[in-house]
């Protein structure tokens, strides 16, 4: 009679976490890390897997390059319209100043000279 042995492996999470030594941090919202770590509970498994799993899942389509390159022409027009902001808005600042020195003049030419007592 044989005795069989029996062979235990970790599952594989438990491997890919103990290889792991770099570290990379993500920026999230509150919302967001909320969720994650949520699902990352609801599936068993680290954080950190479920996010290394969702990273090589990640297929990016030809839409996105078409996508990014949308996104690059709208900050440039962000970038262009709060440069026109800051200029309006410098502009708007001399004229006042220019109208604050106007009405100045104008108001101590209108004041009434002293009259004398009779």
């Amino acid at each position: 009679m044989t005795t069989a042995t029996k062979v235990v492996l970790k599952p594989l999470e438990d491997r890919i976490v103990a290889a792991a030594v770099e570290r990379i941090v993500v920026q999230t919202t509150v919302q967001d890390k909320k969720a994650i770590a949520a699902k990352a509970k609801r599936l068993d498994i680290p954080i950190s897997e479920l996010m290394r799993r969702g990273a090589f899942a990640y297929e990016s389509t030809p839409g996105d390059a078409e996508l990014a390159v949308l996104a690059e022409a709208a900050q440039a027009a962000a970038q262009r319209a709060g440069a026109a902001i800051d200029a309006a808005l410098g502009f708007i600042e001399q004229s006042n100043r220019r109208i604050e020195a106007m009405e100045a003049k104008a108001g101590a030419a209108r004041k009434p000279h002293a009259r004398r007592a009779a």
